[in-house]
């Protein structure tokens, strides 16, 4: 029986890809928490707004999202300010636990939702909204840039008949500090709906739209992963280019459910059940 019942899966399996898939349940099973943190996304906006009281503006603007990891924090903010690209901002947005003693650099913002969402996507959109700027890119507060990072994704961007965003390759790192690979992957929009190959920590993009995470409230069991989402939604009107040069320094925790992204598919079958 169990055989016979996975046969249409499997069929709808080949014919749009798991991770497609598993995102339309998604939508269906957890439309209420996205409502809800809309609403909360929209407050928080205008209440930050109004304590910065200026929109941070430039080229291109990093978004660092944050919750208690003061440390490592201090070096994500680091390697995005020593940037090779002069016109450049940076809003670190903390989910609610308070921020850390950050650098002083004028181009370094830093604000604090009222209460913890946990929730990564809204997180980062209120780092987008905040802010004006062409371009947009992203980075955890627990991995690091090369110093050319931008540069590189910029002169990209700016080419005459450039794409609208670019994806650098992984550095993927041990938290012994041991290289573990480099992941590097040519955009298919096809292989992209069986495999998660995508991260937004190397993900430079013009800012448009369809620039903003998803707001469904995503726990440790729930793939894909707000990285995946965002950047084959924005690649359905975008186009999108790899840059094989590895400018990010990703640290792979083994008891992270942020790996689970290099889960085979019945690996994160077997996980949603």
């Amino acid at each position: 029986m169990r055989r016979i019942a996975r046969a249409p899966w499997e069929l709808l399996k080949r014919l749009f890809g798991w991770l497609v898939l598993f995102e339309a349940r998604n939508k269906v099973l957890l439309a209420p928490s996205a409502v809800r943190l809309r609403r909360l996304e929209t407050a928080e906006v205008r209440r930050l707004a109004q304590q910065l009281g200026t929109v941070p503006t430039a080229l291109v603007t990093t978004v660092i999202a944050t919750h208690r990891r003061p440390e490592p924090l201090l070096g994500a903010v680091r390697s995005a300010l020593v940037q090779t690209v002069a016109d450049h901002v940076v809003i670190v947005v903390d989910d609610g636990a308070g921020l850390p003693d950050l650098p002083d650099d004028p181009r370094l913002f830093a604000v604090s939702l009222s209460r913890n969402t946990g929730t990564a996507g809204v997180v980062r959109n209120v780092g987008i909204r905040l802010t004006g700027s062409r371009y947009v890119a992203f980075l955890d507060d627990d991995n690091l840039w090369t110093p050319d990072h931008l540069e590189l994704a910029l002169g990209v961007l700016e080419r005459p008949g450039g794409p609208d965003a670019v994806y650098t390759a992984l550095r993927r790192v041990r938290p012994d500090g041991t290289d573990h690979d480099v992941l590097s992957v040519p955009f298919d929009r096809r292989r992209a709906a069986r495999e998660s190959f995508l991260d937004t920590n190397a993900f430079v993009a013009r800012r448009t739209p369809s620039l903003h995470f998803s707001r469904l409230r995503r726990t440790p069991r729930v793939l894909p992963r707000e990285d995946w989402e965002l950047i084959h939604r924005y690649s359905r009107h975008h186009a999108v280019r790899h840059l094989p040069e590895p400018t990010v320094r990703y640290l792979v925790n083994p008891d992270s459910y942020w790996t689970t992204w290099t889960a085979s598919p019945q690996h994160a079958a077997d996980a949603a059940e």
